[in-house]
């Protein structure tokens, strides 16, 4: 499916890759916008993650092409990526456990935009007070959800206007996932793009703006995140029971 929205940050043209020699994504249209917040929803194993992998130069692409602030990055290196203003924030909170908070947050700074260390520190410790006042701490020895704050606060060091973020509120309490979700609009609003892969589709469908859902490796609904929310066939795909020809947004 390809989306009728114009000028956007990030486009991603008939995309197709995975690793190795094995394809796990095959002719994804995508598109995400400034201030947008893109939800990217499916099953397990649809290639949600493979998607973000992509785009961040991680997985191996075969066809297609992405461009973002109309600079083609298809096959970038991650650093490149980065550079380029474009940050991801994988699952599994993939912090350096055995460095301090503050530690995290240099090892991120790489100096791509106007602010310094300190002012982006202190808007990170401004977003996530926990850092603030376990900034010496070790992050290992942070919560689930401490370390969740810790490492979109890692990925904010790189000046980002697109961010990615892959299941933030996975394996977290009921509280600190409407808390990451409320973050997730805070962002939003200070103008970074979010794409967004979240398992929790209700919540991620009431901040999202547009959304795409993913079933083995294609995108087979697109829209409106409230008129994916409300379209009669996107339980039955999630539940990988419904058919091509009943999911036209």
């Amino acid at each position: 499916m390809t989306s009728t929205r114009s000028n956007p940050l990030l486009r991603i043209e008939g995309l197709s890759s995975g690793y190795g020699h094995a394809n796990v994504l095959a002719d994804i249209d995508l598109a995400v916008h400034p201030h947008e917040i893109v939800v990217i929803l499916g099953p397990n194993g649809a290639g949600k993650t493979t998607l973000l992998n992509s785009i961040s130069g991680v997985a191996t692409i075969t066809r297609g092409r992405i461009s973002f602030n109309d600079r083609d990055i298809t096959g970038a290196r991650p650093e490149t990526v980065v550079r380029a203003g474009l940050t991801h924030c994988p699952e599994g909170r993939q912090i350096f456990q055995h460095l301090t908070v503050e530690e995290n947050l240099v090892a991120a700074h790489i100096g791509r935009g106007p602010k310094s260390f300190e002012a982006l520190r202190e808007e990170a410790f401004t977003l996530f007070p926990i850092l603030k006042e376990r900034r010496n701490g070790m992050a290992s020895r942070m919560s689930g959800g401490q370390q969740q704050m810790l490492a979109i606060g890692r990925a904010l060091m790189a000046e980002p206007q697109l961010l990615m973020l892959d299941e933030p509120s996975l394996g977290l309490a009921p509280k600190l996932v409407h808390q990451i979700f409320r973050i997730i609009l805070d962002l939003s609003q200070t103008g970074i793009a979010i794409l967004l892969v979240e398992q929790n589709v209700q919540l991620a469908l009431e901040c999202g703006d547009y959304a795409y859902l993913l079933s083995t490796g294609r995108c087979k609904l697109a829209g409106d995140a409230r008129e994916i929310a409300s379209h009669s066939a996107m339980s039955e795909l999630y539940l990988g029971s419904a058919t091509e020809e009943n999911l036209h947004v």
